[in-house]
């Protein structure tokens, strides 16, 4: 059901990008829970419509939720079996995947790390396989994000360190990520808790992914400057719903209020 669902709204996500003010409802309507975020979204792909929107359009800095897009990219391009040789210039600081240096890792164990574990270093190595450099990658990324009309995001990195002239909203995020859980393989390593790669077990650190009922996917980021900026997918009932917050102290309480009211306001309109 999840599949069809993203399946049937593409179109919808492609033209929300030309009309960002559809169907947007205020982020106290309907008993809407109070949160922590300084922007936040919960997004229903299906429809287009935003059912919690706190300065959703907002730019800001997204942190490794940056690694949407990374990911994405990586898991529509890549021949997932080609070879890469681990460099050290890959370090750019920041959670690192551990591999070591001169040894062979396949892009889908490269992307499994991306996601996973929120590895840096990887993501420079697979930005480096597709474009040549993280620069050209970049603009791989802003012609992508062009193309799906997020208008409010602008990559410098594949990682999502802090840096000047890389930001997204919340809204675009949902949107991107609504996007992203189409293709197969992305959703899969986007719903991983645990993966092996050789001697190296990967263990998420989003607890969002067992704790709140119907999680289906995400990715977490943190910088200074972004604070704490978690994306969700989540399904009950068939409908699936999308949840960004952005500098949010509080991000798994929020995730979890925004979820229950969320599907419950659903479930009462019907």
């Amino acid at each position: 059901m999840m599949k069809l669902i993203f399946k049937r709204t593409v179109a919808i996500a492609l033209c929300l990008g030309l009309c960002v003010t559809l169907q947007v409802a205020s982020a106290t309507s309907s008993n809407a829970p109070d949160v922590s975020a300084t922007a936040a979204v919960l997004y229903n792909p299906d429809t287009g419509e935003l059912l919690f929107n706190l300065n959703g359009n907002a730019q800001r800095s997204v942190a490794s939720i940056t690694k949407v897009m990374t990911g994405l990219i990586a898991a529509e391009t890549c021949v997932l079996d080609d070879e890469l040789v681990f460099k050290e210039s890959w370090r750019v600081g920041g959670t690192s995947s551990g591999f070591t240096t001169g040894a062979r890792y396949t892009a889908r164990q490269m992307l499994y790390a991306i996601m996973v574990v929120s590895a840096n270093d990887a993501s420079v190595g697979i930005a480096e396989h597709i474009s040549g450099d993280t620069r050209r990658f970049a603009a791989v990324m802003n012609d992508r994000a062009d193309e799906l009309g997020l208008t409010n995001t602008r990559f410098a990195n594949p990682h999502g360190l802090d840096e000047s002239g890389h930001y997204s909203s919340a809204y675009d995020v949902a949107r991107l990520m609504s996007v992203a859980m189409q293709n197969d393989l992305f959703a899969q390593v986007a719903s991983t808790t645990e993966a092996v790669v050789g001697e190296l077990t990967f263990r998420s650190r989003n607890r969002l992914l067992w704790e709140i009922p119907g999680v289906i996917g995400g990715k977490t980021g943190y910088t200074d400057r972004a604070g704490r900026t978690p994306v969700t997918v989540a399904e009950r009932d068939g409908v699936t719903l999308v949840c960004v917050t952005l500098n949010d102290n509080d991000d798994w309480r929020d995730h979890a209020a925004l979820y229950n009211w969320g599907f419950a306001t659903l479930r009462n309109r019907r």
